[in-house]
């Protein structure tokens, strides 16, 4: 069986809000900067967590 890791659970998570911060009503520069911290976070958790 599978078990979830919790790591990979909230770096999907991140992933997903890195999407939703590139279809905000908001300029570029700042959705770009959303993008880039939550996607940050996604490979900083991945790489600690052993997500795969």
């Amino acid at each position: 069986m599978h078990t979830l890791n919790p790591s990979k659970i909230r770096a999907a998570a991140h992933r997903a809000m890195a999407i939703a911060a590139l279809h905000a009503n908001s300029s570029l520069a700042t959705r770009l900067a959303r993008f880039n911290s939550h996607m940050a976070k996604a490979r900083a958790l991945e790489a600690a967590g052993g997500a795969q």
